[in-house]
């Protein structure tokens, strides 16, 4: 980790429901730039800054920060509510969650008057999975979301508090484990930015070539996750702590969710902003892509490593 006055990055939390900073998957590429060198490699001297999701858009906003490493509801918020930033690059494109319940439920139509729980009534987990039920033919009315604490979401399916859950990595492989089925991968029916890096837009403006730099190093670290298991199950045992079989399902999951462009699409961010509103927040607001993402960097840089750019 490098020393202050480098720049700094917060790497946020999963769903900013976390009330104590930490790491979560879709950081990966965050911690491997910094542990592999890709930041020094790239003329960077970067200082990475755990807190709590709460007080990190005040954090930016005074210069405390640099940048922010996440796209979700709390940095597109903080931007909606006047914070002048923007969504510059994606750790994936596909929010990582999976439906789950007990064998019993063969499908997601037996869910019908059932309990199913969510990270967050109105949050992105739980937008993302009325989404992906109504393209497999399940309405919002067919079922009853009820909010349950991330890390209380296998138990309350192993009690039967809930008949079905929305769980992200690593308790999605909790679940598993204890005999509960995977019904619906929700983020291959929903394209939503998970992760990645969020800025002011005037550092954007002031520091192109820095912001771009930035980009370069975490694109080129989901590269090397992809071409580097053994490495990549290293990071994973010993930065998220991790145990072994953990941390090669956990692989699987970078395999399939970092392949991509890293750039922020329309569809992703208005899905974000969907969230959003579905908080009963900015609802009589047309909100365009241009307020929210700047992606030109990132469209430079996967050019620039050979990726195939539309």
């Amino acid at each position: 980790m490098c020393l202050y006055p480098g720049t700094r990055i917060y790497p946020g939390t999963p769903e900013n429901q976390n009330s104590n900073a930490n790491l979560s998957f879709t950081a990966l590429p965050l911690v491997a730039a910094r542990e592999w060198k890709l930041f020094d490699q790239q003329g960077l001297d970067i200082e990475v800054i755990l807190m709590r999701s709460s007080a990190a858009a005040a954090a930016l906003a005074s210069g405390d920060l640099d940048y922010q490493s996440g796209i979700g509801t709390a940095s597109v918020s903080a931007t909606l509510s006047g914070l002048d930033a923007r969504a510059l690059w994606a750790s994936t494109s596909r929010i990582v969650y999976w439906l789950m319940a007990s064998p019993q439920f063969k499908s997601v139509r037996d869910l019908r008057q059932k309990k199913i729980g969510v990270t967050g009534l109105g949050g992105t987990s739980h937008v993302a999975l009325t989404a992906a039920l109504e393209k497999s033919g399940l309405g919002a009315k067919d079922y009853v979301a009820v909010s349950v604490p991330s890390a209380q979401l296998v138990q309350a399916l192993e009690s039967k508090f809930v008949d079905a859950a929305s769980l992200n990595p690593p308790f999605m492989f909790f679940a598993q484990r204890r005999g509960l089925a995977k019904l619906l991968d929700i983020g291959a029916l929903v394209e939503m930015p998970s992760g990645g890096l969020t800025a002011l837009y005037k550092t954007i403006k002031t520091r192109p070539d820095e912001a771009k730099r930035v980009v370069r190093a975490l694109q080129t670290a989901k590269s090397i996750m992809l071409k580097s298991r053994e490495r990549t199950l290293d990071l994973i045992t010993r930065v998220l702590k991790m145990d072994n079989e953990t941390a090669a399902d956990t692989y699987k999951l970078v395999e399939s969710n970092f392949n991509d462009t890293g750039i922020p699409s329309p569809e992703g961010m208005a899905n974000i902003v969907k969230a959003i509103k579905a908080e009963g927040r900015f609802t009589d607001r047309n909100v365009s892509f241009e307020e929210v993402a700047d992606p030109r960097f990132a469209i430079e840089v996967a050019k620039e490593l050979g990726y195939k750019v539309p």
